[in-house]
């Protein structure tokens, strides 16, 4: 990884302004308590928005503006497509892995730190489909698990990956070790943050907007913790119908 995270950062002081300005109501957590938080809130399977360090330059979301999830979650992609991307149900989301985790999860024992190569996931953590699953069509057979990561895994049992190396994102891959620690799962969900019809965020406003526009649960700014249930109800807004549909 030398040439992703080269976008805008911003210090800490300047994004706890720049959120209160906002309206945002949030707590300011150390190092270690945002990680356990936030691994926590996966954990839980709830949305987060995950705002740190300096932007991805590219065509990916790499673990510096990323909305994440739970991939064990037979309901989370249907969740993030629906309810905070707005869009059709079935649209695939990628994952991001512990690079010294790859190898036992996907067939692949490589680098792949700008989710750009697909790999068939492992064959230890596929499920095969029954007859009756088999036998079923469209949208009910696509909504059919195909391994222990449902959120991830295509219809022919591949996904694209990202590999998360702690000397390039230090944070994010504490984050993930922590889920690990949590789950036993290496892995999570990972999405560029934000919806439909609107570019990755960039500053703390836009993460802020996003979160009150959809319904992402948690929001990481930081070390700014956010939760939904604890923003002033005034400063939602509705993202789901001010983009045109796909």
């Amino acid at each position: 990884m030398q040439g992703s995270y080269l976008g805008p950062v911003w210090r800490q002081d300047d994004i706890e302004a720049r959120l209160k300005a906002a309206g945002a109501v949030f707590s300011v957590l150390s190092d270690d308590a945002l990680i356990e938080q936030t691994a926590q809130a996966l954990a839980d399977e709830k949305a987060v928005g995950w705002m740190q360090g300096r932007m991805e330059f590219g065509p990916r979301a790499l673990g510096g503006r990323s909305i994440l999830g739970d991939p064990r979650s037979p309901t989370m992609q249907k969740m993030l497509n629906l309810k905070v991307k707005y869009r059709e149900s079935f649209r695939p989301f990628a994952p991001s892995v512990l690079r010294e985790d790859v190898a036992e999860w996907f067939e692949i024992d490589g680098d792949s730190p700008y989710m750009l190569l697909v790999a068939p996931v492992a064959e230890q953590h596929r499920r095969q489909m029954t007859a009756e699953e088999n036998a079923l069509f469209g949208i009910d057979k696509l909504n059919v698990p195909r391994s222990s990561l449902p959120a991830v895994t295509h219809v022919d049992y591949s996904a694209r990956i990202q590999t998360v190396h702690a000397d390039t994102n230090p944070r994010y891959h504490a984050l993930i070790s922590a889920f690990k620690g949590k789950t036993g799962c290496p892995v999570v969900v990972n999405t560029s943050f934000n919806v439909r019809g609107e570019p990755i965020v960039c500053t703390p406003e836009d993460a802020f907007r996003c979160f009150m526009g959809s319904e992402i649960e948690v929001l990481t700014v930081g070390n700014c913790f956010l939760k939904k249930e604890e923003q002033d109800p005034a400063l939602k807004l509705d993202y789901k119908n001010a983009f045109e549909l796909d």
